[in-house]
């Protein structure tokens, strides 16, 4: 048999371009250790700021470096996808944030019938977007934080409509509380606010950035992480822990090196990490995800509580990241990870296609 063809997806048009890239540099050494080297052909495939999909020698270039293309946009070429696309067996997409995480690009890759690694359209979009998201861990049962969706329409209205907005808000949730765009990821976007002023703020900001907003009560608690890989029976990780000195875990934080410490695994109770661990599976099987997902939560330490924050359905694969960071304390090393991933993409297409049958 020959090596499978992995098209390794990365870049492309989201405030999280570079870390794509990293994540893909990380998944490129992988794939070319150990068993992977004898298994697998990487075809690096780049999606530029604009959304131009280039050709292999500029996407092995990028990888190479580590350095974004710049470039004038060119809409002729948006849709004109290179020649090599035609060799792909499998795709690895790490297209971190919108425009790859929200189940735009599983659409696209669902109608070309080539299996990708990760959620398919469903459990992506669901993941992505806040809102429907918490509705859904709603809908499961499983406890959060108090909330409120609003709208980009709520936020930039009349001065009579957006005043009573900020008075429901007020009403509902205590301060502090933390406004954010429901659909991007990496913490762009997220204000922490501690009063009105701070509030009516937090929301102009968010709506410039979506048309969607949610904002969530604040809570003193440590934040801590699950990994979970599988598809139908999925398995949980160690819980790990975040720890920072800022104000919350924003984008600055989490990629400059040494403003956060991670610890694996985490200090809790068997009682507790294992309460999170059923937590993460009910998360993960609650937006029907597939293959990867890191899923975070709150732990109040003082109460015993715990509230599920949030599901990534992409996270971060540098070889430092949280996710195979986990995995790696759990007894799987970061190639062998790749490898299961690439296993449980070829077992969900198999599976879709047998349904058609």
């Amino acid at each position: 048999m020959g090596k499978t063809k992995v098209g390794l997806l990365f870049g492309g048009r989201s405030g999280e371009h570079e870390v794509s890239i990293v994540s893909a540099k990380a998944i490129a050494s992988a794939l070319n250790q150990d068993s992977n080297a004898t298994k697998y052909e990487v075809i690096p495939v780049y999606i530029d700021k604009q959304g131009t999909w280039h050709e292999s020698d500029v996407s092995q270039k990028v990888l190479e470096s580590g350095e974004s293309l710049a470039q004038e946009a060119d809409q002729r070429n948006l849709w004109q996808f290179p020649q090599h696309l035609n060799e792909i067996e499998l795709f690895f997409p790490i297209l971190h944030g919108p425009n790859g995480e929200d189940g735009t690009i599983q659409g696209l890759l669902t109608l070309m019938q080539i299996p990708y690694v990760g959620s398919s359209v469903l459990g992506s979009s669901v993941g992505m977007d806040k809102i429907a998201m918490k509705t859904a861990f709603a809908q499961a049962g499983i406890p959060q934080v108090k909330y409120l969706g609003v709208s980009r329409a709520q936020v930039w209205s009349s001065p009579c409509v957006f005043p009573k907005l900020c008075d429901d808000i007020e009403a509902t949730l205590d301060y502090p509380c933390f406004v954010k765009p429901a659909n991007l990821g990496s913490s762009v976007g997220i204000t922490k606010v501690r009063s009105r002023s701070e509030l009516e703020s937090a929301l102009d900001n968010a709506a410039s950035f979506d048309r969607r907003i949610i904002v969530e009560e604040g809570v003193v608690a440590r934040e801590v992480e699950c990994a979970v890989l599988g598809n139908d029976h999925p398995k949980a990780s160690v819980i790990g822990e975040i720890s920072f000195a800022s104000d919350f875990y924003d984008y600055e934080t989490k990629y400059t090196s040494g403003l956060a410490e991670l610890y694996i695994p985490a200090k809790l109770s068997d009682a507790v990490a294992e309460q999170i661990k059923e937590m993460a599976l009910q998360a993960f099987a609650a937006v029907d995800a597939a293959g990867l997902a890191r899923i975070d939560f709150f732990y109040v330490e003082a109460t015993g509580e715990i509230f599920l924050n949030e599901i990534n359905t992409l996270p971060g694969f540098t070889s430092t990241s949280m996710y195979p960071q986990l995995w790696k304390a759990t007894g799987i090393e970061f190639p062998q990870l790749i490898d299961k991933l690439i296993s449980l993409a070829q077992e969900r297409h198999q599976e879709s296609l047998n349904n058609k049958q």
